[in-house]
C-alpha cells in the first residue's frame, strides 16, 4: 500500500467517508543563510523527500476535525469561528492556525476533516511544522477554490506560526515547503519573496549531501530564538536601518564600530556575513563548482557557533568530525540549540564520514544520530484528484 493509499484508508476508517483528496508538503534543509529570513535577507533552502501528508474533506459546517496518525492521540475537534491564539494547542495548533489565518485574511473557509501523517523528523530543524502548515493551506486553497499563489499561502502559514502558535519564525520554511522544485535549491529574497531556482544536484557531481539529525530536540518557542530576533532588530534600529539586509557587506566593519553592545555586534556580523555567503554559494553553483561551497558551509557554522551562539556540543561534534574525516564542508542548519547539521562529501567518502560521526557520538556517550541523504525534491503538491 502506498503512502497515499494508506492515508486515504486511514481517513475512511476514522471519518467513515472518502476524502476529497490527498496533499503533500515537504520538510526542508537550508543550504546556507541562517537567521537571515526575518532580517529580510537571503536564504538557499531545498526541499527534502520527507513530507507531511493530509487527506482532507471539506465540510459544510464550521466543525474542524484534526487527527495525527503519528501520535495516535484522540481526534481534536474545534469550531472555526471560535479559533483564537492560545499558545498551548500542541500539534493541532499548526493546522488550526492555518484555518484561523485564512479566515482572518477574509477567505471563506469553513469546516474540514483532516487526517495527517508525516515523515519529516520533528524537532530536528527540518521544518516539520511548516510542512504541516503548508499541506493544510494548500488543501484548503484547493477545496475552497481560494486562488491563492504559493507565496501567499506561505505568508499565511507563517502568520499561523507567528500569531497563532506563537513562534516568531521568518518565512523561509513555509516558502521552501511551498515552492521548491526537484534538483534545485531555492534562492529566496525574504523581503519581496522573489525567487529563483538554482540548480543543485550533488549526485550529478559525484557528491552527497548528508543530513545528520543529532536527535537533540530543539523548541523555538522557548525564548532563545526570539531573543536573537529582537537583538537583530535592535541592531538594525541602532544603525538606522529598516532591516539588517540593508547593510552592505563592504560597510560591515565600519558599522560595527558604532555599536557599543558586543552581543549586538555579534548578531549583526553574523546576519550580514551570512547574506554575503548566500551570494557566494550561488555564484559557485552557477559556475558548476559545487565542491567550492564546502569552505563556505564551514564558515557559516563558525559564525553560528561563535557569533550567534546557537550551536550545541552535538552539532559541533558533527562538523568537526566530518571535516576531520574528509568532508568538503559541514554546518548546523535550522534554528539551532539542537536539530540537524548538513555535510557535503565526495560520494566515495560519504559512508566513511557518516561512520566517523556515528563512532564519535558513541564515544561521547550521545544518542546515535540519524543520518540520511538530502535529495533536492518537489515542493507542496496535490497527490490525488477530487473524488467523484
Amino acid at each position: 500500500m502506498t503512502s497515499t493509499e494508506a492515508v486515504t484508508a486511514g481517513f475512511q476508517e476514522l471519518y467513515g467517508a472518502v476524502p476529497d483528496g490527498v496533499w503533500a508538503a515537504p520538510g526542508r534543509v537550508n543550504l546556507i543563510g541562517e537567521y537571515t529570513d526575518f532580517n529580510e535577507g537571503f536564504v538557499l533552502p531545498l526541499a527534502l523527500p520527507h513530507t507531511a501528508l493530509a487527506a482532507v474533506r471539506r465540510r459544510d459546517d464550521d466543525v474542524l476535525r484534526l487527527y495525527s496518525a503519528d501520535l495516535g492521540a484522540p481526534q481534536v475537534e474545534l469550531r472555526t469561528e471560535e479559533l483564537a491564539p492560545r499558545g498551548d494547542g500542541g500539534w493541532a495548533a499548526y493546522p488550526a492556525g492555518v484555518v484561523w489565518a485564512l479566515r482572518q485574511a477574509g477567505h471563506p473557509v469553513r469546516g474540514a476533516d483532516l487526517y495527517l501523517t508525516s515523515t519529516v523528523p520533528t524537532g530536528a530543524g527540518l521544518s516539520s511544522s511548516a510542512a504541516l502548515e503548508v499541506v493544510t493551506a494548500l488543501a484548503l486553497n484547493d477545496l475552497y477554490a481560494l486562488g491563492l499563489t504559493r507565496p501567499e499561502l506561505a505568508r499565511l502559514a507563517q502568520r499561523a506560526e507567528n500569531d497563532f502558535v506563537g513562534v516568531p519564525c521568518g518565512v523561509m520554511d513555509q516558502m521552501a515547503s511551498a515552492c521548491c522544485t526537484p534538483g534545485h535549491a531555492l534562492h529566496l529574497d525574504c523581503r519581496d519573496l522573489s525567487q529563483r531556482q538554482v540548480p543543485f544536484d550533488p549526485a550529478a557531481h559525484g557528491l552527497r549531501l548528508l543530513v545528520v539529525d543529532t536527535r537533540v530536540r530543539h523548541a523555538l518557542g522557548d525564548g532563545a530564538y526570539a531573543e536573537r530576533r529582537a537583538g537583530c532588530e535592535e541592531g538594525a534600529r541602532r544603525l538606522g536601518l529598516s532591516h539588517l539586509r540593508d547593510l552592505p557587506y563592504p560597510e560591515l566593519d565600519a558599522a560595527l564600530t558604532t555599536l557599543g553592545d558586543e552581543r549586538l555586534r555579534r548578531y549583526v556580523r553574523h546576519v550580514v556575513s551570512d547574506d554575503h555567503r548566500v551570494r557566494q554559494v550561488i555564484a559557485r553553483l552557477d559556475a558548476g563548482d559545487v565542491r567550492g561551497i564546502g569552505p563556505l558551509l564551514l564558515a557559516g557554522h563558525r559564525s553560528l557557533r561563535y557569533e550567534l551562539r546557537i550551536s550545541c556540543p552535538e552539532l559541533d561534534l558533527v562538523v568537526d568530525t566530518a571535516r576531520a574525516a574528509g568532508a568538503l564542508g559541514a554546518r548546523m542548519t535550522g534554528g539551532g540549540f539542537g536539530g540537524s547539521a548538513i555535510v557535503l562529501a565526495e560520494e566515495g567518502a560519504a559512508d566513511t564520514v557518516a561512520g566517523a560521526v556515528r563512532t564519535a557520538f558513541a564515544a561521547a556517550g550521545h544518542t546515535a544520530p540519524r543520518i540520511f541523504t538530502a535529495v533536492p525534491s518537489a515542493g507542496a503538491r496535490r497527490l490525488t484528484a477530487p473524488t467523484a
